[in-house]
C-alpha cells in the first residue's frame, strides 16, 4: 500500500442522499475453516467472526463481514495512518498464515469503500440492483454481495440509512459516476 492514490476523493450531497469515498482504510481478506482460526481471529481482534450468512460483527474500530463459509472481509472504521498499516496485518499474518490455520491477505488497494447515507439510499440502490432490499434495510449489520449497475459490489448495512459499499478499484470511477448521476433523479 505504498504511495496510496485514491481514484475518487470526493463527496456529493443531493436532496436525501450523501455519497462519499472513505479512504484510506485497512481492508484484509481472511480465509479459514478451523475452530483454531475462529479462535485466533476472536483473540487478536476482540471480535468473533460471524458464521451466519450475510451478517457482520464489529466493534468501535473494526468490522468483519461474512462473505462465504470460509471467507471474511475485515475493515477498519476509521482512516488509518499509512505508517502504521502493517501492525495489525503482521499480527494476524503471524498468528494465522504462519501457523497454517488460514490465510490473511491485505486487499486495501483492491477495494474502494463508498459510504451512502440518507433516506433515499435504498431507492438509489434498487434503481440499478436486482437485490430485494426489503429485509436488508431493516437489519443492522446485514451484508450482501450483489450487482449494482452490472458491477460486483459488497454492501454493509451499518445503521439505518447508512451503508458502506465496496467496489473493485478498477470499476470505482464508473460506479461513482453512475451513483452521482442516479442520485440526482431519485
Amino acid at each position: 500500500m505504498l504511495n496510496f492514490n485514491s481514484p475518487i476523493m470526493d463527496t456529493k450531497e443531493y436532496s436525501e442522499i450523501k455519497i462519499s469515498e472513505v479512504e484510506p482504510i485497512l481492508k484484509i481478506n481472511l480465509r479459514g475453516k478451523s475452530r483454531d482460526f475462529i479462535t485466533k481471529i476472536g483473540k487478536e481482534l476482540s471480535i468473533i467472526p460471524p458464521t451466519e450468512s450475510n451478517t457482520s460483527s464489529g466493534n468501535e474500530n473494526l468490522n468483519i463481514l461474512w462473505l462465504g463459509p470460509d471467507e471474511w472481509l475485515l475493515y477498519s472504521n476509521n482512516k488509518i495512518d499509512l505508517n502504521n498499516i502493517n501492525i495489525l496485518e503482521n499480527k494476524l499474518f503471524n498468528e494465522i498464515s504462519k501457523a497454517k490455520i488460514g490465510s490473511v491477505t491485505n486487499v486495501s488497494d483492491h477495494w474502494i469503500m463508498i459510504n451512502l447515507k440518507g433516506k433515499k439510499v435504498f431507492e438509489l440502490l434498487a434503481s440499478g440492483c436486482p437485490f430485494n432490499f426489503n429485509e436488508f434495510k431493516k437489519t443492522k449489520g446485514s451484508v450482501t454481495q450483489t450487482l449494482l449497475n452490472h458491477i460486483d459490489v459488497i454492501i454493509h448495512n451499518k445503521n439505518i440509512n447508512d451503508l458502506n459499499l465496496f467496489v473493485r478499484r478498477s470499476f470505482s470511477n464508473h460506479l461513482w459516476s453512475w451513483i452521482k448521476d442516479s442520485s440526482r433523479f431519485i
